[in-house]
């Protein structure tokens, strides 16, 4: 009852809502305020009409507004004023319907809709690697990063009735070797096996397409091949059980290799995007540059022939040989953790071959600013499509190595600031680094990108076009 009764008071103590009124003047007068001549009176008969039938409907639109004004008030509403009903209520209501419905075309037309679903395995297929810090971190822990930015992504999938591919997120590079300290990758092939058998045994899909829509990371020296030296990855071949599915790997050629028998896309090494972001405030990418060449790594004096082949095929010896001691060149043969900053103030930085063609030089020096100059006949980068490598880098042939001093003189004389130009813009530099969550633009994105126009090997969609 006092509840009652304090909103009676309320409703006693509100604002009344106000009235409108019209004021006119239906009969126009002369200057001196008489009346108009009477054949004027005539004329001005349907001028004061339609003012009368304004005036009227003017009232009539008040009242019906005073009226519903009031029956909100009955029922207990807040009272409401008419351009917060009429304008403020249905704008706010507009724009939440025209957000989801953008936010849901944004996600449903994402690289054409595509839908990944991620296999939950056993963490001794993935994250019992991550004891060791350097799982995470290393070059080839693009494995580790695709993973992790897929469970939070937007083509992520719970559903794999939904699906137009599946990731197999095994960790096959995190067995560091206690001689030398490298990622030693001789379990792989088991490891990878392991995992499709326990697919095939607890899920449908992979029979579908015997593997065909299955994704699977192979970022190591020669991908696919699961194997450090060339000439046994060769002779082993991509292994037959994955012979039908897609390979995401560091490795590619632009001419015919054993390894890249596999359907697959070309991915950059991992490079962390945290120490080139801590580098970058320490040394701006428009900083100065007083390194005119850069190259620090293994450069062999006398290097000894393993399995017919010579590492780097001499090409880092050659550089040591030729360059060591030239002002130039800034050529440095041991490991030092703080060396980004050496890229940071490097005008172009030497990016050789090791046992394989591709290096993480090429995804560091972009990512710093540096010019890289790539030396590794016939290799294929990462994202290309995307990428303008053409306009960012230069590229010497193997055997051209001797040249090089001139090489690069002719092109710091010619196009070098439009080279650096190119390189600071940020979506070239993000285009190669992955992140714990996709970033727009950023490497996982482009591994989307790329999937996406593989579409026809998703078992969804070939049961939708059939129908």
């Amino acid at each position: 009852m006092v509840e009652l009764q304090n909103q009676q008071k309320q409703i006693e103590r509100a604002p009344r809502a106000r009235g409108f009124y019209v004021r006119m003047k239906l009969l126009p007068t002369t200057k001196n305020g008489g009346r108009l001549v009477p054949q004027l009176e005539k004329k001005n008969f349907f001028y004061r009409y339609c003012k009368w039938v304004l005036w009227l409907s003017l009232s009539l639109y008040f009242f019906s507004s005073f009226l519903i004004s009031n029956h909100n008030e009955e029922q207990n509403k807040p009272p409401t004023s008419l351009s917060t009903t009429h304008f403020s209520t249905f704008a706010a209501r507009a724009l939440i319907e025209s957000a989801t419905i953008n936010n849901a075309t944004k996600q449903g037309t994402l690289f054409d809709g595509l839908k990944v679903y991620v296999y939950d395995l056993p963490p001794k297929y993935n994250t019992d690697w991550l004891k060791n810090e350097r799982c995470s971190s290393h070059l080839f822990a693009s494995e580790v990063a695709i993973h992790r930015a897929l469970l939070t992504s937007d083509a992520l999938t719970v559903d794999p009735y939904e699906a137009d591919f599946f990731f197999v997120p095994v960790y096959v590079s995190c067995n560091f070797s206690t001689v030398n300290g490298f990622p030693a990758i001789g379990h792989a092939r088991n490891l990878i096996a392991s995992a499709i058998d326990l697919v095939r045994a607890e899920y449908p899909f992979w029979e579908r397409t015997h593997g065909a829509d299955h994704v699977f990371v192979a970022a190591h020296d020669f991908g696919s091949c699961f194997h450090t030296m060339e000439d046994v990855a060769i002779s082993d071949g991509v292994p037959g059980f994955l012979k039908n599915s897609i390979v995401l790997q560091t490795f590619g050629v632009t001419h015919h290799h054993p390894c890249q028998e596999v359907e697959n896309v070309v991915i950059p090494p991992y490079v962390s995007p945290e120490k080139v972001q801590a580098t970058l405030e320490s040394f701006p990418i428009t900083g100065r540059r007083d390194i005119f060449a850069f190259f620090r790594g293994k450069m062999e004096v006398h290097p000894k022939n393993v399995s017919g082949r010579f590492y780097s095929k001499r090409v880092r010896t050659e550089l040591w040989r030729k360059y060591n001691g030239d002002q130039r060149f800034y050529l440095q043969r041991q490991r030092f953790a703080g060396y980004q900053s050496e890229i940071a103030r490097s005008k172009f930085c030497l990016c050789p071959l090791g046992w394989a063609p591709w290096s993480p030089r090429l995804v560091e020096s972009v990512a710093l600013g540096c010019v890289p100059v790539i030396i590794a006949d016939g290799i294929r980068l990462p994202f290309n499509n995307v990428v303008p490598w053409a306009e960012i880098s230069v590229n010497v042939a193997e055997k051209d190595v001797g040249k090089l001093a001139e090489i690069l003189e002719h092109v710091a004389a010619t196009n070098l600031t439009s080279i650096q130009k190119k390189l600071r813009d940020p979506r070239v530099r993000g285009a190669l680094l992955f992140n714990d969550r996709v970033h727009e633009g950023d490497a996982t994105w482009n591994v989307l990108s790329a999937l996406a126009t593989k579409l026809a090997r998703s078992h969804r969609r070939a049961r939708v076009s059939s129908q």
